[in-house]
């Protein structure tokens, strides 16, 4: 059975933030984190090298596959932040109507900055992820 590559571990969130070269990028992560904080009510947790996650789930694939992965997370990426709100962003086709600047893939969000979004509809988009999220069957 396949497992994930990317695991909780006890990695320091604030020693990872501090490898940010950018001022503004690390702003708007901890901003990001408080937000998920609040949302969630968790501390945050490195997952594999640079995930910034929120919560935990665990799923089970018809194939037989399963695992566990966070309710919420992101990663502060140079080219763009990745959010990691389901494995379908699909689930959020409403919400990324008004959302503002952003791409897509399957399951990640990805957006620049965030002033290119709007915040309310991001924490909306937190609380909806965070709080549908629980032992998931796909």
């Amino acid at each position: 059975m396949n497992q994930n590559k990317t695991k909780p571990n006890t990695s320091s969130v604030d020693d990872f933030i501090a490898t940010i070269d950018d001022e503004e990028k690390v702003a708007e992560s901890l901003e990001i984190i408080e937000m998920m904080r609040e949302v969630s009510g968790e501390t945050p947790v490195m997952w594999g090298p640079s995930i910034i996650g929120f919560g935990t789930y665990h799923y089970k694939y018809a194939s037989g596959r399963e695992g566990d992965w966070m309710k919420i997370g992101f990663s502060p990426r140079k080219a763009a932040f990745s959010l990691y709100l389901s494995c379908d962003a699909d689930v959020f086709a409403e919400e990324l109507e008004t959302f503002g600047k952003y791409k897509r893939g399957k399951g990640c969000i990805y957006f620049k900055r965030l002033d290119d979004i709007d915040r309310n509809v991001f924490r909306s988009m937190l609380e909806k992820a965070y709080h549908a999220t629980s032992d998931y069957m796909a």
